[in-house]
């Protein structure tokens, strides 16, 4: 029983279509937070705001940690983080498209 709930750990072989928005969500909240701050936008989250100070650390740390995220979590267990993550980067576009108009 134990052994069935990690059985998609440490692959891809499961829930790929999860990992993938996953990770595409990542990737789209650091172009986007990048783009942001570029314009002068004022970064909420202070850990993200002291690597824009480092973009070769940002982007090190946003793409590879996502990626060992969704290799090493059951597909399932990522749901919740891909609803903050459209909450996020829905409310990133909305600023930006608010600012630009």
């Amino acid at each position: 029983m134990i052994a069935r709930r990690f059985m998609s750990a440490g692959s891809f072989d499961e829930h790929v279509a999860e990992k993938v928005i996953f990770v595409l969500l990542n990737q789209a909240d650091l172009v986007l937070t990048a783009f942001a701050a570029h314009a002068g936008f004022y970064e909420l989250n202070p850990v993200v705001r002291n690597l824009l100070a480092i973009p070769t650390l940002l982007i090190l740390i946003k793409g590879f940690v996502p990626l060992l995220i969704a290799w090493l979590a059951p597909g399932k267990l990522l749901l919740p983080a891909i609803g903050f993550l459209i909450l996020v980067v829905g409310w990133n576009v909305k600023e930006l498209v608010l600012w630009l108009w």
